[in-house]
């Protein structure tokens, strides 16, 4: 099964205008340990009621990012008050995990593992609501590319403001028993005051006006340019026409775009398409039958698979079998930052992730483990039910002992690409590159 979305422009204004219009209406919190633990971040984060939220004064998009900003780095929001969002999120990583955990660790005591990998907040300014119809605008709109958009793994969050709720109150991240809590440690954060005057003198007395003012800061802060999108890699120079990729990196380029051999851009393109630079994402969803990853305590439940689109986090989609195991498409910014790949961390190396696509269905006995009759156990994460739904598309969906459609130093050209995509790139530099 494979599901599309075709990226399309958005900005930080179009935010803003719908924010604006109502009167100032103004981590992927998934991590849970055992299938019996997820009640908390189960349902959709979506909160229809925060764009009837009306406040007395009308902050700046400077004072509500520099609010935003203090939010997200500060641990004393969480219950054990050594968790903020940067934690599992650090500026100096594209916004993604400063180590190598498959999944992070949190809840009121430290002592806790989730079960999906962090992904990187940069490059998700594009990201559309979930819907389960996208339809392609550029194209033909009769054509249902299936379920887009939506933030977390699983897209049950509809906007960075439904999602930045989720880290607050999942019992495995931030720990925080209910909105209230978080608003308390706002109440005695330094930027209280700051929060007052942006808002005015009462949005911290009632609950659910501050949580909401609080989510509201994140939001915009979780859109700045800057920060968040900067596109500022060597290939976004190299789409300016102000450097040129080295003879491997043009090769790696050829490779993810070449529908017989990457095959990449498939899901993650990467030419600049409506005035806009590439997310490197379309943001659908895949199935791709990732092995099992035996170390997450949640797996230690035989019974336990992590399905992605069809729960066991989120519930509304759960009797579309059709969508189990599918994923919504990372964007490939920034990826060589990361020390951890998949949802759910499986990966450890770019270089293992490529051999991967390209060995799955030729080697599968490098990737999955052997029963006791020495079968291969084939999309171990998934029930043999829903491995029909396995995408099948290049550089999947060869015969046992082909020809795999990338050699080692074809895997060594896309790699040398990708690190193009990261950011920080000084134009300056690029004859010494």
């Amino acid at each position: 099964m494979k599901i599309q979305f075709s990226l399309e422009k958005f900005t930080l204004g179009a935010l803003l205008s719908v924010l604006l219009t109502f009167q100032f209406a103004c981590g992927d919190a998934s991590s849970h340990s055992s299938a019996t633990q997820v009640a908390d971040a189960a349902t959709s984060a979506t909160k229809k009621a925060f764009y009837t939220t009306t406040f007395e004064k009308h902050p700046t998009v400077a004072v509500m990012t520099s609010l935003g900003r203090s939010m997200f780095m500060d641990p004393s929001l969480s219950a054990s008050g050594k968790v903020s969002c940067a934690s599992c999120h650090s500026p100096e990583r594209a916004y993604g995990p400063a180590n190598d955990l498959a999944v992070q660790m949190g809840g009121a005591k430290m002592n806790l593992q989730g079960t999906r990998a962090a992904p990187s907040l940069r490059y998700l300014q594009s990201v559309p609501s979930f819907s389960e119809h996208f339809h392609d605008d550029d194209g033909d709109d009769s054509i249902d590319q299936g379920p887009a958009g939506g933030h977390t793994w699983d897209g049950r969050a509809d906007t960075v403001h439904d999602q930045a709720r989720l880290p607050l109150l999942s019992s495995l991240e931030m720990a925080n028993e209910n909105p209230a809590a978080v608003v308390k440690k706002i109440r005695n954060a330094a930027y209280a005051s700051a929060f007052r005057d942006a808002f005015g003198l009462d949005v911290l007395d009632n609950d659910e006006k501050a949580f909401n003012a609080a989510l509201l800061v994140l939001e915009v802060f979780q859109q700045s340019p800057a920060d968040f999108y900067p596109y500022d890699s060597k290939y976004d120079a190299v789409l300016r026409r102000q450097a040129k990729l080295s003879p491997q990196e043009a090769r790696g380029l050829a490779l993810f775009n070449d529908a017989n051999k990457g095959n990449c851009a498939s899901c993650h393109p990467s030419t600049i398409k409506g005035g806009a630079f590439p997310a490197f994402s379309d943001f659908g969803y895949i199935a791709v039958g990732v092995p099992r990853n035996q170390k997450l305590p949640a797996n230690a439940d035989l019974n336990y698979f992590d399905m992605g689109l069809c729960g066991p986090m989120r519930k509304d989609l759960s009797a579309e079998k059709k969508y189990c195991g599918a994923f919504r498409t990372p964007s490939l910014r920034n990826v060589a930052l990361r020390h951890r790949f998949f949802h759910n961390g499986a990966f450890n190396s770019l270089e293992d992730v490529l051999r991967f696509y390209v060995q799955r269905d030729t080697q599968p006995e490098k990737w999955y483990p052997r029963d006791a009759k020495g079968q291969v156990k084939k999309f171990n994460d998934l029930p043999p039910a829903y491995h029909p739904n396995i995408n099948m598309d290049p550089p999947f969906g060869q015969a046992v002992g082909d020809k795999p459609v990338l050699n080692n130093a074809e895997i060594r050209d896309v790699i040398a690409f990708l690190k193009t995509l990261t950011d920080g790139y000084r134009v300056e530099e690029k004859a010494a590159n």
